[in-house]
């Protein structure tokens, strides 16, 4: 097991021990609702977002257990995103980490109402940390400067529309990478980074979240749904504006490379976390190879 798989698997027995103290029980009124946040949360996944956030935190000095309200938040961030994505009104998508979507399993309706529960519940957590300026960043990456504002753009970029690539760098630096960022933001923020290494982890954060993306884009048209455990073909055949349908899959490959080489050049300026932001970086963009 490489030094990054062995780190993911670490933060995400850690965070996912934490969703315990934050998650309401199944039991308690309105239980469909709940049933419904717990269950996209719990369906597993890499929880990168969150290691991110550890190892910011940790390559910072910080110690204790705030970070895991970080962690928390940016998971259920993430899970909100996910659950709203799969809904018939955007990607339409039947199965997410290998399970049926939340409005397959339950109904549009609470897979709606799960997905604003678990963004508000994120903001509650993270504001139990009394650090306002992580609500800040955390609340910048998800509104229309960030992730909802990819997402519109990709929505309109849809059916085969001529797009050019600064449209394509603009959906996938806002509806992914800017959440990535704000991961290692958060971390560092809650071990009291300085200004100077915090703008080293949003420069790791923006490149390697698109890679990402570029990435992700690829393993759409190359993987399958057993392997991915979500629909793949979907990017083609709703006419997506990505990175392999303006350039071509080598194409592609060789961006994800070159940003995976910045970011990379970013990794020499940390501290003791630096080989686990390094491998995580080979990580993320090794899987379209």
């Amino acid at each position: 097991m490489s030094l990054s798989e062995t780190y993911l698997e670490s933060a995400k027995e850690r965070v996912e021990a934490a969703f315990e103290r934050f998650l309401p029980s199944e039991q308690e009124r309105p239980q469909r609702l709940h049933q419904a946040m717990r269950y996209s949360l719990l369906a597993g996944g890499k929880r990168l977002r969150p290691a991110l956030c550890y190892a910011a935190f940790e390559d910072c000095g910080g110690t204790g257990n705030i970070v895991d309200n970080g962690a928390v938040a940016l998971e259920m961030l993430h899970t909100f995103s996910l659950i709203h994505d799969d809904l018939p009104c955007m990607d339409d998508d039947d199965f997410r980490r290998g399970l049926p979507t939340c409005h397959k399993k339950f109904d549009e309706a609470t897979a709606v109402l799960a997905g604003d529960a678990l963004c508000i519940l994120a903001f509650e957590v993270l504001a139990r940390a009394g650090n306002a300026k992580a609500i800040s960043v955390l609340a910048k990456a998800l509104g229309s400067d960030g992730m909802l504002g990819g997402q519109v753009v990709d929505i309109e970029s849809e059916g085969g529309k001529t797009v050019d690539l600064e449209t394509v760098q603009y959906i996938h630096s806002h509806k992914t990478a800017a959440l990535i960022e704000a991961s290692l933001e958060v971390g560092a923020l809650l071990a009291g980074a300085t200004d100077e290494k915090l703008a080293l982890y949003r420069e790791y954060g923006r490149l390697t979240g698109l890679a990402f993306q570029v990435v992700d884009d690829i393993l759409d048209i190359t993987s399958t749904t057993e392997t991915l455990g979500k629909d793949v073909g979907s990017d083609v055949e709703k006419g997506k504006a990505t990175y392999p349908a303006l350039l071509g899959i080598e194409e592609s490959r060789r961006i994800a490379r070159e940003l995976m080489a910045q970011a990379l050049a970013v990794c020499g300026k940390m501290g003791s976390r630096a080989p686990i932001l390094s491998d995580l970086a080979h990580f993320i963009v090794e899987r379209a190879f």
